[in-house]
C-alpha cells in the first residue's frame, strides 16, 4: 500500500513546498486538487509548458502524484466541461505517474432518478475512457455528494465494466454521512475500489468548528469514524493501492497545519504499513 496527500491540506503552500515536503515527510505520493488560488491545477502553466520539468522534479524527489479532477459525470449539462477537463488531464496524469484520475458522480436526485443519472455517468465514462490516453490510466468515482451509497456507486460501475474504471473509496463518506459498515461497502463496490481517501471525525454539535451535521474533523485515529477497521479489511483483501489523506484545510481553515496534519498522519498509518 503506498500512501499519499490531497493538496486540499496544502492551501497555503506552492508547488516546491509540496514536493519537498511530501518527501521530507515520507510519503510517497501527492494528489493534487488545487496549488494555491487555482483549484484545476491542468490550468497552471506548471503543468502544461512546464509539465516536463514539473514532472521530473517530482520523480527526483521519489514521488508518484495524481489528479483529482471536478468532473461529474452523471450531470448531462457538464458533457462539454467533462470532456475538456479529460482531455487537459490526461496528459497531465500520465506525466505525473500515479495514474490515478478522480472524477465526481454529481447531478441532483430531486430532479431525476440515480437509475437515469447512473446511464448519463456511464456514457459519459464510455467517452472518457475513448479519448486518445485515457486507457492508459485508472479513473476513480469518488464516494462523494450524490454518490455516497454503496449501492448507488454500483450502478454506475454495472455500466462501465472496463478495468480503467473503479471506486475511490472515501471511508469517512460511507460511513459518517452515509451510515455503512466498511465490510458492508467492501462487499458491494470492494472489487472495483481502486484508491482510497482517509479522514476523521468527531460529532460535537456544541463545538465551535462542528460542521452543518455535527460532526467536525479530527486528527485520523483520534475521531469516531473506523478508519482502522477499514484499513485491515483492505489490507486483508489484498489491496495494494494508494490511501491518500485528505485533510481539508482549504475548506475548513480552523483545521491544524500541514506541518502537523501531514507528520501526524504518517505516525498514525505507519503501524499498518509494518
Amino acid at each position: 500500500m503506498k500512501v499519499g496527500f490531497t493538496t486540499l491540506g496544502t492551501p497555503d503552500w506552492d508547488l516546491d513546498e509540496i514536493i519537498c515536503r511530501a518527501a521530507e515527510y515520507g510519503f510517497d505520493g501527492v494528489d493534487f486538487r488545487g496549488i494555491g488560488e487555482e483549484i484545476d491545477i491542468t490550468v497552471l502553466e506548471a503543468f502544461i509548458a512546464d509539465l516536463e520539468r514539473t514532472a521530473g522534479q517530482i520523480r527526483n524527489a521519489g514521488l508518484l502524484a495524481g489528479v483529482s479532477t471536478s468532473l461529474k459525470i452523471c450531470d448531462a449539462s457538464r458533457i462539454t466541461e467533462n470532456m475538456a477537463e479529460a482531455e487537459r488531464t490526461i496528459s497531465v496524469a500520465k506525466a505525473l505517474g500515479m495514474g490515478v484520475v478522480r472524477v465526481f458522480g454529481g447531478g441532483n436526485s430531486s430532479e431525476h432518478s440515480k437509475t437515469s443519472f447512473a446511464e448519463v455517468g456511464g456514457e459519459t465514462m464510455s467517452s472518457v475512457l475513448q479519448l486518445e490516453g485515457a486507457s492508459d490510466l485508472q479513473w476513480v468515482l469518488e464516494t462523494h455528494d450524490e454518490w455516497i451509497s454503496s449501492m448507488d456507486c454500483k450502478l454506475v460501475l454495472d455500466r462501465v465494466e472496463d478495468d480503467n474504471f473503479g471506486i475511490l473509496w472515501d471511508i469517512g463518506h460511507t460511513s459518517r454521512v452515509g451510515d455503512e459498515a466498511p465490510r458492508k461497502s467492501w462487499e458491494r463496490i470492494g472489487e472495483r475500489v481502486k484508491h482510497l481517501h482517509v479522514k476523521d471525525a468527531v460529532y460535537d454539535i456544541t463545538h465551535k468548528d462542528a460542521m452543518a451535521d455535527g460532526w467536525r474533523y479530527v486528527p485520523p485515529g483520534a475521531g469516531q469514524l473506523p478508519l482502522a477497521d477499514a484499513i485491515r479489511l483492505v489490507l486483508g483483501k489484498g489491496y495494494d493501492g494508494w490511501v491518500i489523506f485528505e485533510h481539508e484545510k482549504r475548506w475548513h481553515r480552523d483545521l491544524p497545519e500541514p506541518e502537523v496534519a501531514l507528520p501526524g498522519f504518517m505516525d498514525w498509518i505507519r503501524p499498518f504499513l509494518n
